[in-house]
């Protein structure tokens, strides 16, 4: 038999299991302990001794616990699954179209009168019958409704029918933990039997954490949202599912967190799917091979370490020299290329991320782009799913679109320190460098994501460009090397060539494109073949020529040729060449046809030059775009074009004149 304990009485002597019952207090005592009765009778407690706790909040109905798991009968619980249901069918609710054109969802069309149409409306009576579809729905929402005052006037039969009908709902049903202790943004959870890895859990505060830590009798749980909320005892409870982030093109020219919620002050974010940070990455045969080049304007890249989309190109260097800058021009580049940009922000200050915001939007490169930020104040488990969330939406443009995706990650150095103080206040034994074992799987499972699709698959790509801080010009250090090993090529930027003026920074010796000349268009392909060996031979002579005056004419050459080509190569931030004109800008350096010129006039002559044949010869880059190649026609053209600049040049430059 049960023994029926009110809130204030002294707790029986009897033994056996406890069933506390949270009820709201519209259901007489009779009908509790015969519906006490009927649920362990349902469950085979064999003795059981009962506890009732009243809990106005729960507006009508009753909640049972019993042996960690919650059973939620109750009209608060009913509207918790109503809302919950309403969100997974948003598509249908709110009528919203995922198109490609986001902006067009951005506001309702309005009639001639100004008026918003019906149709583009979220009226009362829609979101009505969403509810009615959602309570006739009982296995998937609301559940068998045991909070209506007419069931207690029922028959012992009918009633006890009713209560097994609700009984044998498995939607009704919750596994609750409670919070052990609370430390640096980790809980310590028990009673979360059959929690998965990864899972998202749920606080009674709303915040939200992700179970990392699956022990015997307890489990670690890195807490997203709500930190401060989160105390010892709180009770959470499971979601049967892994963290989820708004993905389409609702996020196009918008800055949101790790969860994808706004940070840009611009109002929410419409969408109408999400996908999980964690997913696969596609198998071999999901894949074709990269050949397509992604241009980034920057022509020591696209003619030295060329990237083609689908590929992951390394930035690595010390701090200061321009890694975000690479980046960043890579992004404004693809302006106008039917390219989507996603830009993740690990680890910095707010203010620089505002900033970058700020730039992308004046430069006109914010409409397809999407910023996920988790700035340096934000916890060490948003660092830690940013690029992966980041990551998630971008698998939305390259799998359901088809589109072809570049994302940035600045930078996995911060990103693997935020998962090294996640894993040390989890306990994990730590190794080299006190990271965890797995750091070296933590980002290649990020980076194996990005590939180029097969066109079974619609031959999307996903080209990522991670960066990584060195520290004393050390790329031998664990996180350089584990990620060096898993990209597929690196662009080193040195220190001292930056403090140098050689600006970008590019170390040609220490940089490689795995994938070579396959991402590169015919004609870069050709006028950069001899670049490289004629960079190396003007290295090697300048060191050279510091042991003696006395040097032949070949020397001088190669040296005055190094010169320009590394003049050449200097480039303004903000400001990246078309492939075509890098073409021409190439052909004209690997052809000795400026030798001439003093160092400190051979980016003025080239500005004018490209200045001069844009006005008076745009057939010749219109040529090349278009072709893709270097013809012997077009070599001509460049030729001519050259030598009507190149007596104007000498005429307004009188300091020539007199060397020739």
């Amino acid at each position: 038999m049960s023994n029926v304990t009110p809130d204030n009485a002294q707790k029986p002597k009897s033994k056996g299991t406890l069933l506390r019952i949270e009820t709201a207090g519209d259901i007489p005592m009779d009908k509790l302990e015969r519906i006490a009765a009927k649920f362990a009778q349902h469950y085979e407690i064999p003795s059981y001794r009962l506890k009732i706790e009243p809990k106005p909040a729960l507006v009508g109905g009753f909640i049972i616990y019993y042996h960690g798991d919650r059973y939620d009968y109750s009209v608060k619980g009913q509207l918790g699954r109503i809302s919950a249901f309403i969100k997974r069918t948003r598509a249908d609710s709110f009528k919203v179209t995922d198109t490609f054109d986001h902006k067009k969802e951005d506001k309702p069309l309005r009639n001639e009168d100004g008026e918003i149409p019906d149709s583009e409306l979220f009226s009362v009576k829609e979101v009505r019958k969403d509810i009615e579809e959602a309570l006739a729905l009982f296995p998937e929402t609301s559940g068998p409704s045991l909070d209506n005052a007419e069931l207690w006037q029922l028959d012992d039969a009918e009633f006890d029918r009713r209560v097994e009908e609700a009984l044998s709902s498995s939607e009704m049903i919750d596994e609750i933990g409670t919070v052990n202790a609370v430390s640096d943004g980790v809980a310590t959870v028990t009673g979360l039997r059959h929690c998965m890895s990864d899972e998202l859990i749920t606080f009674s505060s709303g915040a939200t954490g992700i179970a990392m830590n699956l022990e015997k009798t307890k489990v670690g749980v890195v807490i997203l949202t709500g930190e401060d909320t989160v105390v010892e005892g709180m009770s959470c409870k499971r979601t049967m599912t892994t963290v989820e982030v708004p993905v389409g093109n609702g996020l196009l020219g918008r800055v949101v967190d790790p969860l994808g919620r706004p940070i840009d002050g611009k109002g929410m974010v419409r969408y109408v799917d999400t996908r999980p940070v964690e997913s696969p990455a596609p198998g071999v045969t999901d894949r074709s091979e990269v050949n397509t080049p992604l241009q980034t304007g920057i022509t020591a890249i696209d003619a030295l370490t060329p990237i083609g989309r689908g590929q992951r190109e390394l930035i690595i260097g010390d701090r200061q020299t321009g890694k975000t800058a690479i980046a960043i021009d890579t992004i404004l580049n693809q302006k106008g290329k039917d390219i989507i940009c996603v830009y993740v922000a690990i680890g910095q200050k707010m203010s620089t991320i505002v900033s970058t915001a700020n730039l992308l939007s004046r430069k006109g490169a914010l409409d397809y782009t999407v910023i996920v930020a988790a700035s340096a104040s934000d916890s060490a488990a948003m660092q830690y799913i940013a690029p992966f969330s980041a990551c998630a939406i971008a698998e939305k443009f390259m799998y359901d679109y088809h589109k072809d995706v570049l994302i940035v990650y600045d930078d996995l150095s911060k990103h693997a320190q935020a998962y090294r103080a996640i894993s040390l206040l989890l306990r994990r034994p730590p190794g080299r460098e006190a990271y965890p074992g797995d750091v070296f799987y933590l980002h290649s499972r990020l980076l194996e994501r990005s590939a180029k699709l097969s066109e079974e698959l619609g031959g999307g790509s996903i080209t990522a460009l991670p960066i990584v801080e060195t520290l004393g010009n050390d790329i031998s250090a664990y996180i350089p090397t584990n990620v060096i090993s898993i990209t597929d090529g690196q662009i080193y930027l040195s220190p001292e060539l930056f403090f140098s003026g050689q600006r970008p920074a590019i170390n040609v010796g220490l940089s490689v494109s795995r994938v070579g000349g396959a991402a590169q268009t015919k004609a870069v392909k050709k006028v950069a073949g001899p670049l490289r060996i004629s960079l190396a031979q003007a290295r090697e002579m300048a060191s050279f020529s510091q042991f003696g005056s006395d040097l032949d004419e070949n020397t001088q050459l190669q040296i005055k040729r190094g010169t320009v080509l590394n003049e050449v190569l200097k480039q303004e931030q903000f400001k990246p060449w078309t492939m075509s004109e890098e073409v021409f800008i190439l052909y004209i350096a690997t052809t000795d046809k400026m030798n001439f010129l003093a160092k400190e006039d051979i980016n003025e002559f080239v500005f004018a030059f490209v200045d001069d044949t844009w006005d008076l010869h745009q057939n010749i880059f219109d040529t090349i775009t278009d072709e893709g190649v270097l013809s012997d026609q077009i070599k001509a053209d460049i030729d001519s074009a050259y030598e009507d600049f190149k007596g104007r040049f000498l005429e307004e430059h009188t300091e020539y004149q007199e060397e020739d």
